[in-house]
């Protein structure tokens, strides 16, 4: 099953459930990310975060989801946005038939400097209770309409 995971910016949030998920699921799923604007890099304390916590980043990197529109590209099953509700983001809209689902959490890049540890750990945090919720299910399994609901009560989670 493919997971993309949306943002504007592909530099944090997004960037961040692609690893867990790609970690956590031990090869269930194959995750990806990307932004409708990217930033071009990976937010250094994305990048702190993730080798803190043991994820592997030989790979991370802020792309645009132009890749995933490919003839060539993998074809997604679900695609999770993960744009905050309250930070004024426009979150991006995947075409076509994925199961779609916004799981919004606020951006941490947005803290300041000296608040980046708090943010980012806050944000991964959320993240992985999220994700390991969905790996806890047997979601490949699901009906279309089963999942959406699924994806959107845990996108609630807090």
């Amino acid at each position: 099953m493919n997971i993309l995971v949306l943002c504007t910016g592909n530099s944090a949030r997004s960037i961040l459930l692609e690893s867990i998920l790609n970690t956590e699921s031990v090869g269930r799923v194959r995750a990806f990310s990307a932004g409708s604007q990217p930033a071009g890099q990976v937010h250094p304390q994305s990048l702190k975060l993730l080798e803190e916590k043991g994820h592997d980043i030989t790979h991370a990197r802020s792309k645009s989801w132009d890749e995933f529109a490919a003839d060539d590209a993998p074809l997604m099953d679900i695609v999770i946005t993960v744009c905050g509700s309250a930070a004024e983001e426009t979150c991006p809209v995947w075409p076509g038939a994925p199961v779609r689902s916004h799981w919004g959490i606020e951006d941490p890049a947005r803290a300041p400097e000296s608040e980046w540890e708090t943010a980012f750990n806050e944000a991964y945090d959320k993240l992985e209770r999220r994700a390991l919720a969905l790996l806890d299910m047997n979601f490949e399994t699901m009906e279309q309409g089963e999942l959406k609901a699924t994806l959107d009560r845990i996108g609630q989670m807090d």
